[in-house]
């Protein structure tokens, strides 16, 4: 038996938790203690979960416990088996609450090598206390997808994840606008809701879009509930762009990888663990900067990527390149992608954990 410590729903830690629960739980028995609220969208995700959660209520006391969660808070963990902790972090320093958190735990997961090392060099721990579990993508769900009938033909560019400077939004925009004119037939396609801004913020991001040169081309999609959903859009589109000054995985992108779609993405942080220029156009990244952004980032502690006019020109250059490539019926599937994403799955993280525990 394995003891997890997760939340269970539709956000990034929770999407993680119930993913691993479901791999986990075809291979062993998975006792679950879930942080905060649950909240499922489908009926096979709850009857894993809830199988699991049952199992919680008698865990074993021996067994290892893993604790999917931010780095500064990792004291609170179920019996007496191996201490693991799984943080998903963007920053290449960590605070001095989070070193004091990392630095008990018998054992360390994180997602990449970039973030290994970061620990290691952070907070001092041995190499092999430190173990790199990649998140994964569901192949069952985000399969290759071919885009076989367009009224109008256009290249469909796509952006999910929360607003946010980290993600690099406020940088996307100018891109779009820098690579195209209102002659071209394009899109770009915003599925970027994020649940922890006031009305009054989400507008001002939608408004950065919309009022752009270039707004008519742009959609704003609203968040859905479901997997299959997320799947049924990206398999629409024709690449997706993600100019991150910082990332702790990405699963969106290489969610689009699997569907075998073209991708942008910046060579850096988490996105180095599983793109490369076999399968992504990538944006190089020169150096680094303090993390602020005024709103969740304060500039103190950790640094992300800088995108400056040569990153911005990078972003343009890959999105043009990909409109011609469409336009002259070209494009077709990034094999690269679909390679990787068979790497990279949920059952092969399960693997992972079930080696290193």
């Amino acid at each position: 038996m394995i003891n997890i410590i997760s939340p269970i729903n539709t956000l990034g830690y929770g999407i993680v938790g119930i993913n691993l629960v479901k791999s986990l739980s075809r291979k062993t028995d998975v006792a679950l203690k879930v942080i905060g609220s649950p909240s499922l969208s489908s009926e096979e995700d709850e009857q894993y979960i809830q199988k699991a959660f049952d199992n919680g209520h008698f865990p074993d006391w021996e067994a290892p416990c893993i604790r999917i969660w931010h780095q500064h808070d990792m004291s609170e963990f179920v019996g007496r088996g191996e201490k693991i902790g799984f943080p998903i972090f963007e920053l290449d320093r960590f605070k001095p609450i989070e070193k004091h958190h990392l630095s008990y735990l018998d054992k360390i997961f994180v997602c990449s090598e970039w973030a290994k090392k970061i620990v290691c060099e952070q907070v001092g721990r041995d190499e092999k206390d430190v173990k790199v579990i990649p998140l994964g993508v569901d192949p069952h769900i985000f399969r290759p997808s071919t885009i076989d009938k367009q009224e109008n033909n256009a290249t469909i560019f796509f952006n999910c994840g929360k607003w946010e400077v980290r993600k690099g939004h406020d940088v996307l925009i100018k891109a779009f606008n820098r690579a195209f004119s209102s002659e071209d037939n394009v899109e770009l396609w915003m599925m970027c809701d994020n649940p922890f801004y006031t009305e009054q913020e989400s507008a001002d991001w939608e408004n950065v879009y919309k009022s752009s040169p270039l707004g008519d081309k742009v959609s704003l999609i609203n968040r859905v509930q479901t997997t299959k959903e997320v799947y049924n859009i990206m398999s629409l589109v024709d690449c997706g762009v993600f100019p991150s000054r910082a990332e702790g995985w990405n699963l969106e992108l290489l969610e689009l990888m699997a569907c075998g779609k073209h991708v942008i993405a910046t060579d850096f942080s988490a996105h180095t663990e599983f793109c490369s220029k076999d399968n992504a156009y990538l944006v190089s990244i020169d150096k680094t900067e303090k993390a602020f952004d005024g709103k969740w980032f304060d500039g103190k502690t950790g640094n992300w990527a800088h995108i400056g006019d040569d990153q911005i020109n990078q972003i343009a250059d890959h999105m043009k390149n990909i409109h011609e490539l469409k336009q002259s019926g070209s494009l077709g599937i990034n094999n690269g992608g679909l390679e990787a994403a068979g790497r990279f799955t949920w059952d092969n993280s399960a693997v992972k954990i079930l080696e290193n525990v």
